[in-house]
């Protein structure tokens, strides 16, 4: 959310200023790759997803240990999906055209949680963990199968180009409104299935923080888990391209091993080293990820940060300018989460 928040927004208009390789280098890692390829800014995304399926873990386990049916869960997880799916449309498309929905774009970043969690919901509670995994592998399996084996009319079978891949043929075929990327939306509908996986592999990594092991163990496991995902995804790199446009199998194992590390990470230095006071920074922005994730779009930060502090950098050199009011706008956001922090304000689905 930082990133979202402003820090990548930040660390980009550093790009070329500096005359540090290393800082241009992490000002390339926020851009997207066109089409097949890497960079960091592609991972943050999957790891919403994951980290959704991690704390779905404690939550359905929490409901469970309160007396909570499934039915009941199913409905809160349901609910929250139908929350999600309508903010999302309303983010995506403000101010909404209620009255041409031709013009209406359906995918959104907070509908594809709200689904994924639902579907990880369904799956969580009726399949243990070596299960789950079974479960996620067929999905992969399968999608992978299908980008190739199906054929796309006019482009034929195993076709993965921008124009002749499956995923963009049947969102242009089955998705009304807007496509973001006009012949298909990286949102839309195929590319939901093996996205959903990612927060079942995080119900796995919640489950092994969850249990009553050592850190050893869950350092082990986590591990493990993590390497062999980043493993799977470089070797199926080589047929299935890690694509973020594709939602590819390769790039949900990657980022899903990913995330196993990037959690395990964390864990290590908050919990078990328990180096925790850096984190406050931080905290203040996920307590409030949701209202943000809205604000940031809604306010315009920069435009504020520029009225109050250009004239304290008007007389430093001009190319610097956009890159003090993308640092007075990121501060100006974590303030206005402080003082929500502060009052106890929390808005979550």
């Amino acid at each position: 959310m930082l990133l979202i928040a402003g820090a990548g927004s930040f660390l980009v208009q550093l790009k070329g200023k500096t005359g540090i390789s290393a800082v241009d280098w992490v000002a390339g890692q926020f851009y997207h790759p066109a089409w097949n390829g890497f960079s960091f800014y592609d991972f943050i995304f999957p790891l919403f997803l994951f980290i959704a399926g991690v704390s779905l873990t404690f939550s359905l386990n929490k409901g469970r240990s309160l007396g909570m049916t499934k039915a009941t869960l199913y409905k809160k997880t349901f609910s929250r999906m139908i929350i999600l799916i309508l903010l999302g449309i309303l983010f995506k498309n403000s101010p909404v055209p209620f009255f041409e929905p031709s013009q209406i774009r359906l995918g959104s970043v907070l509908g594809r949680i709200g689904i994924a969690t639902f579907v990880a919901t369904i799956i969580y509670l009726n399949f243990d963990f070596y299960k789950r995994i079974g479960v996620a592998a067929i999905i992969l399996l399968l999608y992978y199968a299908a980008l190739f084996l199906i054929p796309v009319p006019g482009y034929g079978a195993g076709d993965l180009s921008i124009e002749g891949n499956l995923v963009g043929w049947f969102d242009r075929t089955f998705l009304p409104g807007i496509l973001k990327q006009e012949i298909y939306d990286e949102l839309g509908l195929l590319t939901q299935i093996p996205a959903l996986c990612l927060t079942v592999f995080g119900t796995l990594a919640g489950e092994i923080l969850s249990r009553a092991w050592l850190d050893s163990k869950k350092i082990k496991y986590l591990t493990i888990a993590g390497i062999t995902g980043v493993i799977l995804g470089l070797i199926w790199d080589l047929h299935f391209p890690i694509n973020k446009h594709l939602w590819s199998s390769s790039f949900i194992m990657l980022t899903s091993g990913l995330g196993f590390l990037s959690l395990l990470l964390f864990y290590v230095i908050i919990d078990v080293w328990k180096i925790r006071k850096w984190a406050f920074f931080f905290q203040v922005i996920g307590l409030n990820s949701l209202t943000i994730y809205f604000a940031f779009s809604f306010i315009d930060f920069r435009f504020t940060s520029k009225k109050l502090f250009s004239g304290l950098y008007a007389p430093l050199a001009e190319e610097w300018h956009s890159v003090y009011q993308a640092f007075g706008a990121l501060m100006l956001v974590w303030v206005f989460l402080y003082i929500l922090y502060r009052l106890k304000i929390f808005v979550k689905v």
